[in-house]
């Protein structure tokens, strides 16, 4: 049922399932709660206290979700629809001749960008099971909807990541997940200490490959998306926090390129269980 009503959405024409959506998410985000706090004063944090800039985040998280069910089941008509005016920093880094990790922050459209780079490079993804056992048939079609290679994220996984990148292939994954305890540092975001995962730092410095952060920001008017690209400066730092803390402000950067539609309402300032507290960040923030 849930995988024929996925495909329902999927057959709207873009631009209603955009409107729809963002006319859903400000509906939810209307109604007082934990979730609308959240992305206040997580947008807030980043240098963004306007009420009009939360309503309109609002409304962009409900246009990501309804525009997913397309992505997945209308792969070709939706790669159709995106351009990029940054295609010229994958380039230089694929004429080096090592592999490339892609980060994608909760982002615009972050379902569109793997599937867009695995039509010109070999492309492996990081997932994690649906904590849903009724999502996972969907989860499941969708990506196999496309070329790209989805790994989970387990050990297993990692290995699978590790391979792909020492055969010069390219793989991505979600930076900007709260990792568990071990897994990550405490490093700036906005000014805040965020809990932040290191995997990034250690398999680029394990491989020897370059970083790129990707997003797919979404169109006005319904038209589609556009990709963008930051490469991360090399050399990477050895200290890991130091990464996490690189890796951080190179996401803020792409982040203000178009700040409405990133995921303000993750929590991602929490502190995982048995996490030492936060430390206190550095007076210089990057908001403004």
């Amino acid at each position: 049922m849930l995988l024929f009503l996925f495909r329902l959405f999927a057959a709207l024409p873009l631009p209603v399932a955009h409107a729809l959506g963002r006319l859903a998410g400000r509906a939810i985000y209307a109604w007082p709660g934990k979730y609308r706090r959240r992305l206040q004063a997580n947008a807030a944090q980043a240098g963004y206290p306007d009420p009009a800039f939360a309503r309109r985040a609002a409304g962009e998280i409900g246009a990501m979700i309804l525009e997913s069910p397309r992505v997945w089941f209308r792969n070709e008509d939706s790669l159709a629809r995106v351009v990029s005016d940054d295609n010229d920093v994958v380039s230089a880094a694929r004429a080096e001749n090592r592999g490339i990790l892609f980060l994608t922050p909760h982002l615009g459209c972050f379902e569109i960008t793997a599937r867009y780079l695995a039509r010109q490079m070999p492309m492996t993804v990081m997932f994690r099971p649906p904590r849903k056992d009724i999502l996972a048939p969907l989860l499941e079609t969708a990506r196999n909807s496309s070329a790209v290679n989805a790994v989970p994220a387990t050990m297993q996984g990692v290995r699978e990541f590790v391979r792909a990148l020492r055969r010069g292939e390219s793989v991505g994954m979600l930076p900007d997940q709260a990792p568990s305890v071990g897994d990550g540092v405490w490093a700036p975001f906005f000014g805040r200490m965020a809990y932040t995962m290191t995997l990034p730092g250690k398999l680029a410095t394990q491989t020897g490959v370059s970083i790129i952060l990707t997003a797919g920001e979404r169109l006005p008017k319904g038209r589609g998306w556009r990709i963008h690209y930051v490469r991360v400066p090399e050399p990477l730092p050895a200290d890991p926090q130091a990464q996490a803390a690189l890796l951080n402000a190179a996401m803020e950067t792409l982040i203000r390129r178009c700040p409405e539609q990133y995921l303000w309402s993750y929590n991602r300032y929490k502190t995982p269980r048995g996490a030492p507290p936060a430390p206190a960040a550095d007076t210089a923030s990057t908001a403004g």
